[in-house]
């Protein structure tokens, strides 16, 4: 399986889609049962379908290696990261600190608010994840305007024994219009309040 694994993400780096792989790899590692497959374009970016086989994911060091090339998917690792057995240490990724909002403060700040052992470091973050057992609490997250944090968060619910509200997350549908649908129809629990009275 990690020869076959390997192969796909050669192919993917050839064909330009270094995000994918690198994405694919780091949540390989977490789990060793991810899946790069159909992939295609949309819009300016490069997207493809993840196979995902259920098993416990297990903490990891992510590198400068993987950063570069799978900077927007780092909120999703975060929240994967959180789940796993053990400790995930994520370096290199610096700029983090300057994407639509401080990504690594953002992260670690929910990540805390909802009862993980998280510390943020220069380059990346060093999170002790809940494991197969374990489960997130609740709380309120600022997602700081930034779409990707809000979606992570969002996703992190899955894992929640009580509910997170997320704020400042108008942007996500700017960025994923029908995300919240998307993510209701797929089992998040998830509601949206616009603030309407």
């Amino acid at each position: 399986p990690r020869v076959a694994a390997a192969r796909r993400r050669r192919r993917a780096l050839a064909r330009g889609t270094a995000a994918l792989a690198a994405a694919a790899t780091a949540f390989e590692f977490l789990s060793e049962r991810v899946a790069l497959g159909l992939q295609h374009g949309h819009c300016v970016q490069q997207v493809a379908d993840l196979r995902v086989r259920g098993v416990g994911l297990s903490g990891i060091e992510i590198g400068a290696e993987l950063v570069a090339s799978a900077i927007d998917e780092f909120p999703a690792l975060f929240i994967a990261a959180a789940c796993a057995h053990g400790e995930t240490i994520i370096s290199g990724a610096e700029e983090l600190r300057v994407k639509e909002s401080d990504r690594i403060q953002a992260m670690v700040d929910g990540l805390r608010i909802l009862g993980v052992d998280a510390e943020a470091r220069a380059d990346g973050a060093c999170i002790a994840g809940v494991g197969v057992e374990g489960q997130l609490g609740g709380g309120r997250i600022d997602s700081l305007g930034d779409h990707r944090v809000a979606m992570s968060f969002a996703v992190a619910a899955l894992r929640a024994n009580s509910p997170i509200v997320i704020d400042d997350c108008a942007n996500v549908d700017t960025s994923f219009p029908g995300f919240a649908e998307l993510a209701a129809g797929a089992g998040l629990p998830i509601t949206v309040d616009y603030g309407h009275d």
